[in-house]
């Protein structure tokens, strides 16, 4: 990890703070032969890809009902136990944070409101890259059915028994051993044996990434996944404590951002060495911290969650309750010391598809909101048109769109 100061080294916190999204330039062109050959092509692309990425020998990319159900006796009872806990969770923090519906009467004559009705069809993406992620398969899956989605697709290339697991586990019918780009662009356009969804989520490599840019037009998505982020904010904090989470976040990927803010210049070195002994073993988490791990030095507390806002990471963890009236942008917010960002990562509850690459700037998490249309409702009687038929009348005409103010006029003098 590199130690800068944050008040001199402006340039430093200007980079990390400007990163933008995952570079995907090189990912790009490779994605958009694949799109377009999906889109062309379906099935016989999809099958050839398959072959050719993961190793797939056989003739139908949809995974059985049987083979989903026979996952779920093949994992571990402790691994069963694991599954269900997370998945209460996760559901119960769902069904805290859906949307309502309501009518208000906002004056007389007036009644407003919001419907709430699920997206149609949503295809969930889990990696399977270096570890199988049955924890994307929950944290995608079930929103999406406490929104009532009516079909929930998963798809996920050479999927491990944990995965299928979990998908028995939430009923998931509906399953394709399929990743990639192509995963996303038969998601996206459809094929004859897999019908396109109106919304893709997950996080996913390169590749993916820039394959759900490229289908953003036709094809609702969540968000573009960068590299995991993980911040934490702390003046007289443990360091062990504080290095474990910065290791567990860097082990993902090697291009993982693993930041420390503090005003504290013994902690942050600290903080240093305990990262540097906690990786010794773990390979991934020790490349990203030696290439993008930072221990920021800060003037003051306020000062270092200036900066963090500043950095918009995609995990923050602050010392106490009090700390999160200044957290504006963050993903997900991990308070006090028994507060793991890894808890997050599986079994607290909120979601762990998060935005990266500072777009926490303008949004949160996935959520059961992205699987639901808000629909908005005006009902107006004869009496309440006529408490605002002259502002209306008045700024149509304003605009030049007399039909407008036509449409009021006809019904007043009626």
């Amino acid at each position: 990890m590199k130690l800068i100061n944050g008040k001199r080294n402006r340039a430093a916190l200007e980079r990390l703070a400007n990163r933008g999204a995952l570079d995907l330039a090189r990912a790009q062109k490779t994605a958009a032969k694949i799109v377009t050959d999906v889109r062309k092509h379906g099935d016989s692309a999809l099958l050839r890809y398959a072959r050719k990425f993961d190793g797939f020998d056989g003739k139908n990319l949809r995974v059985s009902q049987e083979e989903i159900d026979a996952a779920w006796q093949q994992v571990t009872p402790d691994f069963r136990h694991a599954l269900e806990t997370a998945a209460t969770n996760i559901r119960r923090f769902c069904e805290w944070q859906r949307p309502q519906e309501w009518i208000r009467e906002v004056q007389p004559g007036v009644k407003l409101g919001q419907l709430v009705r699920p997206i149609d069809a949503v295809g969930c993406y889990v990696p399977a890259g270096r570890h199988p992620l049955p924890s994307t398969l929950l944290m995608t899956v079930i929103p999406a059915q406490i929104a009532g989605v009516p079909r929930i697709v998963v798809v996920s290339p050479r999927p491990a028994p944990e995965t299928l697991a979990a998908a028995a586990l939430l009923g998931v019918n509906e399953f394709y051993a399929i990743g990639g780009a192509q995963a996303i662009a038969g998601l996206a356009y459809g094929t004859k044996s897999i019908p396109k969804v109106n919304k893709i989520v997950g996080p996913g490599n390169a590749f993916v990434t820039a394959a759900k840019k490229l289908v953003a037009f036709d094809c609702s998505i969540d968000m573009l996944a960068g590299p995991t982020e993980a911040l934490v904010v702390s003046e007289n904090g443990n360091a062990a404590f504080v290095a474990a989470d910065l290791v567990a976040q860097a082990e993902h990927d090697p291009d993982a951002l693993p930041i420390f803010v503090t005003s504290n210049k013994r902690l942050g070195e600290q903080v240093i060495a305990e990262t540097k002994r906690q990786s010794e073993s773990n390979r991934i988490a020790r490349a990203a911290l030696k290439r993008n791990g930072y221990v920021i030095l800060s003037e003051s507390p306020s000062h270092s969650m200036r900066i963090a806002n500043l950095l918009a990471p995609e995990h923050i963890t602050v010392p106490d309750h009090s700390a999160l009236a200044e957290v504006q942008s963050a993903g997900s917010a991990f308070v006090g010391d028994f507060s793991p960002q890894a808890a997050g990562d599986y079994a607290s509850g909120p979601n762990h598809v998060l935005p990266t690459g500072a777009c926490a700037r303008f949004r949160g998490g996935l959520s059961v909101n992205d699987f639901v249309k808000l629909i908005t409702v005006q009902e107006l009687s004869a009496r309440g048109l006529g408490t605002i038929a002259r502002e209306v009348t008045t700024m149509a005409r304003a605009e030049g769109l007399l039909a407008h103010a036509q449409s009021i006029v006809i019904r007043m003098e009626a």
